[in-house]
């Protein structure tokens, strides 16, 4: 199955580095956004099958964001630990976390595979 995703982050370095990462380990990279109105938006244009959203969108929450995304499956993702993010993880909608790091077409997969079953 291929996966859609929409990335949304606020580091358009970071958005082209990731969509060229994911687009060549085979996902489809279906959209981006800079922040949580343009997510929303694209979400409903695209209907992906699950949305990589950073944490921290300039003066904006990535949790927050998720909650405006839902139903679709969100990953948190940060350049920091998922310690440093665990309960909050935990307590939003996301499915799960990944570090920018570790960032990968099987590790989303992964993720998505284990939300529904």
């Amino acid at each position: 199955m291929t996966l859609r995703c929409l990335i949304v982050d606020d580091n358009q370095h970071f958005l082209a580095a990731a969509s060229d990462l994911l687009e060549r380990e085979g996902l489809v990279v279906a959209g981006t956004a800079a922040g949580g109105e343009e997510a929303a938006v694209r979400v409903a244009e695209l209907s992906p099958d699950v949305a990589l959203v950073d944490i921290n969108l300039g003066g904006e929450s990535g949790f927050a964001v998720a909650e405006r995304l839902l139903p679709t499956p969100v990953i948190m993702i940060s350049t920091h630990a998922g310690e440093d993010y665990a309960d909050l993880v935990a307590a939003s909608p996301a499915i799960g976390f990944l570090s920018k790091i570790a960032l990968s077409a099987g590790a989303v997969r992964e993720m998505v595979s284990a939300h529904t079953g």
